[in-house]
């Protein structure tokens, strides 16, 4: 069984056709990124790509299955999840054109849920207020009486 970076570089080379893929580590596993976004999640040595019900169906034509998580603890212990990334096809393995072309589709799809994602609000930084405006001075608070 080949070592975590050995298996890292392999992904990088199968998918160099869409461009720069990094690897980052989480969990047990790791996730594949291009262009900012994750596409592919990798565990076990085993390649999962991102799907939606279109390419769900294709896959599932090709012989592969969905990437299921079973929580053991918390309030879905024991559910078995689908996280939405389904096995590379193994002919696709060997074969950098035909994962490259899985991997197009997993991209588009990984940009698509992304863009759909409300945004986070960022942390703002105070700022002064505009000159002119009044500005409200807090009273500091009573003291008790005893």
């Amino acid at each position: 069984m080949p070592t975590d970076n050995s298996f890292h570089e392999y992904v990088k080379e199968l998918f160099a056709g869409v461009g720069p893929v990094q690897i980052k580590r989480m969990f047990g596993g790791a996730g594949g990124y291009a262009d900012g976004v994750m596409f592919l999640l990798l565990g076990n040595d085993t390649i999962h790509i991102k799907t939606d019900e279109a390419l769900k169906a294709e896959l599932r034509e090709e012989g592969s299955g969905p990437f299921e998580w079973t929580p053991r603890s918390g309030p879905r212990a024991g559910e078995t999840i689908d996280l939405g990334y389904w096995r590379l096809p193994e002919s696709a393995l060997d074969d950098p054109d035909e994962a490259v072309g899985w991997a197009r589709k997993a991209l588009k799809i990984a940009k698509a849920k992304a863009a759909a994602k409300p945004q986070k609000k960022s942390k703002s930084v105070a700022r002064a207020a505009p000159k002119g405006a009044k500005t409200v001075k807090k009273r500091p608070a009573k003291k008790a009486r005893r």
